[in-house]
Protein backbone atom coordinates (compact mmCIF):
# COMPACT_ATOMS: atom_id res chain seq x y z
CA UNK A 1 0.00 0.00 0.00
CA UNK A 2 1.39 3.60 -1.07
CA UNK A 3 2.05 5.12 2.47
CA UNK A 4 1.71 9.20 2.63
CA UNK A 5 2.99 11.76 5.14
CA UNK A 6 1.01 14.99 5.60
CA UNK A 7 3.53 16.77 7.23
CA UNK A 8 2.25 20.62 8.99
CA UNK A 9 2.70 23.63 11.00
CA UNK A 10 -0.26 25.66 12.11
CA UNK A 11 -0.51 28.42 14.58
CA UNK A 12 -3.86 28.58 14.49
CA UNK A 13 -5.67 25.56 13.80
CA UNK A 14 -6.39 26.32 10.02
CA UNK A 15 -3.55 24.29 8.22
CA UNK A 16 -4.10 21.56 10.50
CA UNK A 17 -7.85 21.42 9.20
CA UNK A 18 -6.25 21.29 5.95
CA UNK A 19 -4.03 18.49 6.85
CA UNK A 20 -6.82 16.41 7.75
CA UNK A 21 -9.20 17.07 4.56
CA UNK A 22 -5.38 16.45 2.63
CA UNK A 23 -5.14 13.52 4.71
CA UNK A 24 -8.87 12.43 3.97
CA UNK A 25 -8.43 12.60 0.22
CA UNK A 26 -5.43 10.35 0.31
CA UNK A 27 -7.16 7.67 2.53
CA UNK A 28 -9.92 8.03 -0.11
CA UNK A 29 -6.59 7.32 -3.02
CA UNK A 30 -6.15 4.02 -1.51
CA UNK A 31 -3.46 5.11 0.70
CA UNK A 32 -2.15 4.54 4.16
CA UNK A 33 -1.88 8.38 6.01
CA UNK A 34 0.06 9.40 8.87
CA UNK A 35 -0.38 13.15 9.80
CA UNK A 36 2.68 14.88 12.01
CA UNK A 37 3.39 18.28 12.61
CA UNK A 38 6.86 20.04 13.08
CA UNK A 39 8.18 21.04 16.28
CA UNK A 40 7.11 24.61 17.62
CA UNK A 41 9.98 26.83 17.56
CA UNK A 42 9.04 29.74 18.75
CA UNK A 43 9.47 31.18 22.39
CA UNK A 44 6.82 30.00 24.82
CA UNK A 45 5.97 33.60 25.82
CA UNK A 46 5.18 34.13 22.23
CA UNK A 47 3.05 31.04 21.58
CA UNK A 48 0.98 32.09 24.89
CA UNK A 49 0.58 35.88 23.63
CA UNK A 50 -0.32 35.38 20.19
CA UNK A 51 -2.92 32.78 21.47
CA UNK A 52 -1.09 29.93 19.23
CA UNK A 53 -3.35 26.76 19.56
CA UNK A 54 -1.30 24.05 21.27
CA UNK A 55 -3.63 21.57 21.27
CA UNK A 56 -3.68 19.07 18.38
CA UNK A 57 -4.59 15.24 17.70
CA UNK A 58 -1.08 14.75 15.85
CA UNK A 59 2.03 13.94 16.84
CA UNK A 60 5.52 15.74 16.10
CA UNK A 61 7.24 14.01 13.85
CA UNK A 62 10.58 12.13 15.23
CA UNK A 63 13.54 13.72 12.88
CA UNK A 64 14.53 13.86 8.97
CA UNK A 65 15.26 9.89 8.60
CA UNK A 66 11.25 9.60 8.87
CA UNK A 67 10.29 10.78 5.46
CA UNK A 68 12.51 8.40 3.95
CA UNK A 69 9.78 5.52 4.86
CA UNK A 70 7.07 7.51 2.24
CA UNK A 71 6.27 7.60 -1.19
CA UNK A 72 4.55 10.79 -0.87
CA UNK A 73 5.10 13.66 1.42
CA UNK A 74 2.52 16.73 1.48
CA UNK A 75 3.64 19.90 3.46
CA UNK A 76 1.55 22.39 4.59
CA UNK A 77 2.55 25.63 6.30
CA UNK A 78 0.98 29.13 7.14
CA UNK A 79 2.33 31.96 5.31
CA UNK A 80 4.76 34.36 7.23
CA UNK A 81 6.14 37.98 4.89
CA UNK A 82 5.06 35.31 1.73
CA UNK A 83 7.12 32.53 2.29
CA UNK A 84 7.06 29.09 5.18
CA UNK A 85 7.18 30.04 8.59
CA UNK A 86 10.99 29.25 10.50
CA UNK A 87 9.13 26.37 12.25
CA UNK A 88 8.64 24.14 9.15
CA UNK A 89 12.05 25.47 7.61
CA UNK A 90 14.10 24.85 10.71
CA UNK A 91 12.49 21.26 10.50
CA UNK A 92 13.56 20.99 6.52
CA UNK A 93 17.26 22.42 7.42
CA UNK A 94 17.88 19.02 9.23
CA UNK A 95 17.25 17.23 6.01
CA UNK A 96 21.10 17.44 4.55
CA UNK A 97 21.48 13.72 5.17
CA UNK A 98 18.66 12.62 3.34
CA UNK A 99 19.34 14.86 0.17
CA UNK A 100 23.35 13.80 0.46
CA UNK A 101 21.88 9.97 -0.18
CA UNK A 102 19.10 11.35 -2.14
CA UNK A 103 16.38 9.42 0.00
CA UNK A 104 13.83 11.40 -1.34
CA UNK A 105 14.68 11.03 -5.11
CA UNK A 106 11.72 9.96 -7.30
CA UNK A 107 9.11 10.51 -4.33
CA UNK A 108 5.96 12.73 -4.45
CA UNK A 109 5.46 15.58 -2.35
CA UNK A 110 2.70 18.58 -2.40
CA UNK A 111 2.42 21.81 -0.57
CA UNK A 112 -0.76 23.81 1.31
CA UNK A 113 -0.60 26.91 2.99
CA UNK A 114 -3.19 30.01 4.37
CA UNK A 115 -3.05 33.49 4.45
CA UNK A 116 -4.94 36.20 6.26
CA UNK A 117 -5.77 38.15 3.22
CA UNK A 118 -6.42 36.83 -0.86
CA UNK A 119 -2.95 38.28 -1.17
CA UNK A 120 -0.76 37.23 1.11
CA UNK A 121 1.23 35.37 -0.51
CA UNK A 122 -0.54 32.35 -0.98
CA UNK A 123 1.53 31.27 -3.78
CA UNK A 124 5.23 32.68 -2.97
CA UNK A 125 4.85 30.35 0.42
CA UNK A 126 3.53 27.54 -1.82
CA UNK A 127 6.97 27.88 -4.06
CA UNK A 128 8.80 28.04 -0.50
CA UNK A 129 7.88 24.82 0.43
CA UNK A 130 8.23 22.99 -3.41
CA UNK A 131 11.39 24.72 -3.92
CA UNK A 132 12.76 22.31 -0.73
CA UNK A 133 10.64 19.37 -2.39
CA UNK A 134 12.38 19.56 -5.83
CA UNK A 135 15.91 19.95 -4.43
CA UNK A 136 15.16 16.74 -2.93
CA UNK A 137 14.26 15.40 -6.35
CA UNK A 138 10.76 14.67 -5.51
CA UNK A 139 7.94 14.93 -8.14
CA UNK A 140 5.25 17.62 -7.19
CA UNK A 141 1.52 17.62 -7.98
CA UNK A 142 -0.48 20.65 -7.17
CA UNK A 143 -3.92 21.12 -7.23
CA UNK A 144 -5.32 21.11 -10.71
CA UNK A 145 -8.31 22.41 -12.37
CA UNK A 146 -10.04 19.17 -12.35
CA UNK A 147 -11.08 21.02 -8.93
CA UNK A 148 -14.20 23.03 -10.04
CA UNK A 149 -13.68 25.32 -6.95
CA UNK A 150 -10.53 26.61 -8.66
CA UNK A 151 -13.21 28.90 -11.04
CA UNK A 152 -15.35 31.64 -10.67
CA UNK A 153 -14.86 34.80 -8.41
CA UNK A 154 -18.11 34.58 -6.53
CA UNK A 155 -17.13 33.99 -3.00
CA UNK A 156 -13.79 34.50 -1.18
CA UNK A 157 -11.93 31.61 -1.56
CA UNK A 158 -8.48 29.96 -1.83
CA UNK A 159 -7.13 27.37 -3.78
CA UNK A 160 -4.36 27.89 -6.32
CA UNK A 161 -2.80 25.56 -9.35
CA UNK A 162 -0.32 25.19 -7.04
CA UNK A 163 -1.43 23.68 -3.74
CA UNK A 164 -4.49 23.47 -1.75
CA UNK A 165 -5.30 27.23 0.40
CA UNK A 166 -7.43 28.77 2.84
CA UNK A 167 -7.91 32.73 3.98
CA UNK A 168 -7.71 33.54 7.53
CA UNK A 169 -8.66 36.75 7.56
CA UNK A 170 -6.82 38.96 9.60
CA UNK A 171 -7.85 37.96 12.61
CA UNK A 172 -8.06 34.34 12.10
CA UNK A 173 -11.86 33.95 12.06
CA UNK A 174 -12.87 32.73 8.83
CA UNK A 175 -12.53 28.85 9.04
CA UNK A 176 -11.75 26.82 6.06
CA UNK A 177 -14.51 27.07 3.56
CA UNK A 178 -16.12 23.41 2.02
CA UNK A 179 -14.62 24.25 -1.25
CA UNK A 180 -11.44 25.07 0.25
CA UNK A 181 -11.64 21.43 1.80
CA UNK A 182 -12.51 19.98 -0.66
CA UNK A 183 -9.62 21.21 -2.88
CA UNK A 184 -7.80 19.81 -0.23
CA UNK A 185 -9.15 16.51 -0.52
CA UNK A 186 -8.45 16.79 -4.22
CA UNK A 187 -5.40 17.52 -4.25
CA UNK A 188 -5.06 14.91 -1.01
CA UNK A 189 -6.39 12.02 -3.73
CA UNK A 190 -4.35 12.80 -6.57
CA UNK A 191 -1.11 13.14 -4.82
CA UNK A 192 -1.64 9.30 -3.17
CA UNK A 193 -2.66 8.01 -7.06
CA UNK A 194 0.18 9.75 -8.48
CA UNK A 195 2.44 8.07 -5.88
CA UNK A 196 0.96 4.42 -6.33
CA UNK A 197 1.13 4.58 -9.96
CA UNK A 198 5.30 5.49 -9.21
CA UNK A 199 6.01 2.96 -6.63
Amino acid sequence: MTKVLVLYYSSYGHIEKLADAIAEGARAGGAEVDIRRVKETAPPEIVAAAHFKTDTAHPEIEGPDALAQYDAIVVGAPTRYGRMPSQMAAYWDTTGGLWMKGALIGKVGGAFTSTASQHGGQETTLFSIITNLLHHGMTIVGLDYGHSGLQGVDTVQGGTPYGASTIADGDGSRQPSDVELEGARYQGKRIAETAAKLK
